[in-house]
């Protein structure tokens, strides 16, 4: 195959552009492992880059996409040989690294997990980086000792990626699991998804006072801002919060009164860089601890050229869980 299909981003005179166009096989970067993609996904990061929103692209051209799961087809790697199938999250593809929506991409192997027992290739990009960043947020809070019997688990944004694949694994892990949401249309889904109680986003979206009446043990947040701040100010003695992500503000106008008063702890979840060890932990926990009818209930299939008319929906919200990009 001399090209192939590809989502690719060029800069333009005003902004960014992304078409599906076809890509020179010669043109794929340096790597180890050169893999037969069949299934990628959108994250709220990928919506960034199609759109042009925020400087997620840092090389042009760009192939975008964050996230694949594929076959190998040629490897000098020595954990990895053709046929092998396998997934690959993060490491900067889409950013400064030829990324996963084409039909061909080649990375490093040591970038690569082994697509994991009781996952086809289609389920693990249904979970991709949004399903990968919640399970990383769980296995934090899970380790700072938060667990069912501490009381309510709190998730925000619960409507989207991280927040449905969130809300459906605490809730099979027996949590009480409230979720917010700016979509009041969306609690049934929630509630489905496993959520005992639903709030909307707009108690948490005031000024947040240092501290606040003591309603959960733990939380996921992958809003930031001001939300973040409220999760603080209203987690319970000695809880704690893993912040993901950043959709409402990169701001925290909070105070150091939860940590110094309440022994509140605020965890740090990276997705992209996360080391081989707790990446593999993770997609294990998820084959094992994400319920695979809840997961197709939470998943839209969609084909690779129609992907960018899905950038801007995501940006703006209009993405119920998750969507999973057919590749070939």
């Amino acid at each position: 195959m001399a090209t192939f299909k590809a989502i690719r981003i060029d800069k333009a005179d005003k902004g960014t552009t992304a078409a599906l166009t076809q890509f020179d096989e010669a043109e794929l970067m340096d790597g180890d492992v050169t893999v037969r993609v069949e299934w990628s996904t959108l994250n709220y990061k990928d919506g960034l880059a199609l759109t042009g929103k925020a400087p997620v692209v840092r090389r042009f051209p760009m192939i975008a996409g964050i996230d694949f799961a594929g076959t190998v087809e040629q490897s000098s790697h020595p954990q990895w040989k053709a046929g092998d199938k396998v997934v690959c999250t993060g490491w900067g593809m889409g950013e400064t690294h030829l990324g996963a929506y084409a039909e061909k991409a080649r990375v490093k192997g040591d970038w690569l997990v082994a697509l994991p027992q009781g996952l086809s290739g289609r389920d693990a990009m249904a979970i991709g980086t949004a399903g990968f960043t919640a399970m990383l947020a769980v296995l934090a809070l899970e380790k700072q000792g938060i667990s069912p019997k501490r009381g309510p688990v709190v998730v925000t944004g619960a409507a989207g990626g991280v927040g449905s694949v969130a809300t459906a694994v605490l809730s099979k892990l027996g949590y009480h699991v409230i979720a917010s949401t700016g979509r009041a249309a969306e609690a049934s889904y929630l509630r489905e998804l496993g959520a005992a109680e639903v709030i909307d986003r707009n108690e948490l979206s005031a000024p947040a006072k240092p501290l606040a009446k003591e309603r959960w043990a733990g939380g996921i947040d992958s809003v930031g801002s001001t939300t973040l701040a409220n999760l603080l100010s209203m987690t319970k003695y000695g809880g704690a919060i893993a912040a993901c992500g950043l959709a409402a503000g990169m701001d925290l106008p909070s105070s150091v009164a939860p940590f110094i008063l309440r022994g509140v702890c605020l965890l740090g979840i990276d997705s992209v860089m996360c080391p081989l060890e707790p990446r593999r932990a993770a997609w294990q926990r998820l084959a094992s601890d994400l319920d695979r009818m809840k997961l197709a209930e939470i998943t839209k299939e969609i084909p690779l050229d129609q992907i960018t008319e899905w950038g801007p929906k995501i940006l703006a919200g209009e993405v119920r869980g998750r969507i999973v990009v057919k590749i070939l």
